[in-house]
């Protein structure tokens, strides 16, 4: 069945229905304006001019309830429907404005991906850190454990536990940062050690890494510096013991030629306690400026644990032996790599830091 006629008859456009000059001028003005904005700026002054609370269009609608009863439905009814028109215009205008200014922004900042990417500079671990993780790695090779513990100690564990007695002058406020009385910035590792016997039964083998606070500043001193403190306990833990570990560390740190040697000294929780020194990596052991003509170089301090420090642990000293030793990683990177300066670690001058 067919439609008789020649079909549906076109629906009249908008400005065919306009019958007003003073709305016909307004809708023809505007849709001009917005078809001839050039970006967002200029579309958006053209809707704040035709749309606006002072536009002349909304003024007229405004002013229906004084017209003439007759001009009412039409500026009510075909107002209403250009203020429909010019909004759809506006935003239809405002997606053609923001795809041309997305395509605009893509061209400009367009990437070429066959260009060769930029090579970033690369940083590297500090130097202290470096040494750090080497030492770390020799002791761990050798079946070490990694232990640590806070920086902001008691006297208990930085002292007394460690069989230093009150009148020792590690103590006095010359050498310590004390927060109060009882209360103080680390100044080694060791507290490390002590906590470490409280939690655990032997045996025990510990290196701790980490940072230390004296009251010292000078080209071999800094008041902050890093130490790795070793300790092992077990039964029948002898000095000869001590000396072999410490052997196979220089070595494995200085290289496989140097000669180890452990000469007396005093340390408060150590007995008997020693010095240990390599032969100068410099002189091969003949003299020079660097070992201060002696051929030797102090790396760190060890000794046998005092069994008076197991009786705050609860450790049997009739059962059990320990030894523990303790360096400077500054101190172990200065006679590696001939730094003549404590202080350049912490300047951050670019020109050392980048030789290693």
């Amino acid at each position: 069945m067919g439609l008789e006629g020649g079909g549906i008859a076109a629906q009249p456009s908008i400005s065919e229905q306009i019958s007003r000059p003073d709305l016909r001028a307004i809708y023809s003005h505007a849709m001009e304006s917005i078809a001839t904005a050039t970006d967002l700026a200029s579309l958006d002054a053209a809707r704040v001019r035709f749309l606006g609370r002072k536009a002349e269009l909304t003024a007229l609608l405004r002013s229906i309830p004084e017209l003439p009863v007759a001009e009412r439905p039409e500026v009510g009814k075909i107002g209403n429907l250009v203020r429909r028109e010019l909004e759809a215009a506006i935003e239809a205008r405002r997606e053609e404005l923001e795809a041309g200014e997305l395509m605009l922004g893509l061209e400009k900042d367009r990437v070429d991906i066959s260009l060769p990417g930029w090579t970033l500079p690369l940083g590297h671990l500090h130097l202290v850190t470096q040494t750090r993780r080497e030492i770390e790695d020799i002791f761990i090779g050798m079946g070490y454990e990694v232990a640590d513990g806070p920086e902001v100690e008691t006297d208990y564990y930085n002292f007394e536990a460690l069989n230093t007695p009150a009148d020792h002058p590690a103590r006095s406020l010359h050498d310590t940062f004390f927060v109060n009385d009882q209360v103080l910035l680390r100044t080694h590792t060791s507290p490390v050690q002590i906590r470490t016997m409280e939690r655990q039964r032997p045996p025990i083998h510990i290196i701790i890494p980490g940072k230390a606070y004296r009251r010292d500043s000078d080209a071999t001193h800094t008041p902050m510096f890093h130490q790795v403190e070793g300790l092992v306990v077990g039964e029948h833990v002898t000095l000869a013991d001590l000396k072999g570990t410490l052997e196979t560390f220089a070595r494995a740190m200085f290289g496989s030629e140097r000669q180890v040697r452990l000469r007396p000294h005093f340390f408060p929780f150590t007995e008997p306690s020693v010095e240990v020194d390599v032969s100068c990596m410099i002189c091969e052991g003949a003299g020079c400026r660097l070992c201060k003509k002696s051929g030797w170089l102090e790396i760190l301090g060890a000794g046998m644990v005092d069994p008076n420090v197991f009786g705050f642990v609860d450790y049997d000293p009739e059962v059990y032996s320990g030894f523990a030793f303790g360096m400077g990683i500054e101190r172990i990177a200065m006679l590696k790599h001939g730094v003549n300066d404590l202080r350049l670690f912490f300047e951050n001058d670019l020109r050392f830091l980048r030789q290693f």
